[in-house]
């Protein structure tokens, strides 16, 4: 039988997020965008249709928010709770995720990610390509773990904040909310909320 998945958002990190979907048996992906008004009627391989203003528009198996955006991925993460749409996590089959994990609804594991025992990630949590997170992390509500970053053991990172490509984290660091880390930065110390920190070591800019 046909599994259709619903996917909130038509940008890069969508057609990411399809590919995933595809890999892991969602056989019939579809996305929702405000492109649609505009005339558009694809993104990229897939269709485009208008974003539903009731949970009886287009019905699917299953909803994926793939907005990059943590503020918007979260509103409309919410609108999916509020009316009991079922809001699906997807972990690319070549991740490595420990069976100890705990992950939480609408996370990306994406492809060559690793999660290691104990860790948890909480709902709408981006953990993009090749990115590493080490045992007992804790990443809290739409946070965002870019490409190619390196969490050590124990690390906790805020509630929307955003952990750029490429960095490292020593164990043990708190990051607090709405964080930006630069890419290639080394975190070596806490961070406190709504800092931006670049370098190595990383410190405020």
């Amino acid at each position: 039988m046909s599994q259709r998945l619903g996917i909130i958002g038509a940008g890069g990190h969508g057609k990411v997020v399809a590919e995933v979907a595809e890999r892991v048996g969602w056989d019939d992906v579809v996305f929702f965008d405000s492109r649609y008004e505009a005339g558009d009627r694809r993104h990229g391989h897939w269709p485009l249709v208008a974003i539903p203003e009731d949970a009886g528009a287009h019905p699917c198996d299953g909803y994926f928010v793939a907005i990059g955006n943590s503020r918007s991925r979260q509103q409309w993460s919410e609108w999916l709770v509020s009316r009991a749409l079922p809001l699906v996590s997807l972990v690319d089959p070549s991740a490595v995720v420990s069976a100890y994990a705990i992950i939480e609804s609408g996370v990306l594991v994406a492809a060559g990610a690793v999660i290691n025992v104990d860790s948890h990630l909480a709902q709408g949590v981006i953990v993009n390509t090749r990115a590493c997170v080490d045992h007992d992390c804790r990443i809290s509500p739409y946070a965002h773990v870019c490409p190619a970053t390196a969490l050590a053991g124990s690390v906790v990172v805020g509630a929307h904040s955003w952990i750029g490509i490429g960095s490292q984290v020593k164990q043990g660091i708190h990051i607090g909310d709405d964080v930006m880390v630069g890419a290639g930065a080394t975190v070596v110390s806490d961070i406190d909320d709504k800092l931006t920190v670049v370098g190595t070591p990383a410190r405020s800019r």
